[in-house]
């Protein structure tokens, strides 16, 4: 599969290209490496991908915290605000019962 320099026939590195906000969104290097970024409308990376096959993705909360993060290696790191009532254990005809959020 062709690189975006490559389909656009580049020859001056590297290549990049940017949002209407000035971002970076795109990087190319004259040896194929690339990286892509995705930005939310504050300007906070939201995915990453590059030519290597690894990626990471982020979540943000309303003040742009970080909140999530998970990349292609399987690390998680959740910090997003769960249920108030997750993991509470209530009774039920003399049977307890921990809840689970089925919303992920």
């Amino acid at each position: 599969m062709k690189t975006i320099a490559q389909q656009l026939n580049v020859t001056e590195f590297p290549f990049t290209v940017e949002d209407s906000q000035g971002n970076l969104i795109y990087f190319e290097n004259c040896k194929g490496y690339w990286y892509k970024l995705e930005l939310n409308s504050q300007g906070n990376k939201i995915y990453y991908k590059d030519s290597n096959g690894f990626w990471d993705k982020r979540e943000y909360d309303s003040q742009g915290n970080q909140i999530y993060y998970e990349n292609s290696y399987g690390y998680i790191l959740d910090n997003r605000p769960k249920s108030p009532c997750e993991g509470k254990i209530v009774e039920i005809e003399g049977k307890k019962y921990k809840l689970e959020s089925l919303d992920s």
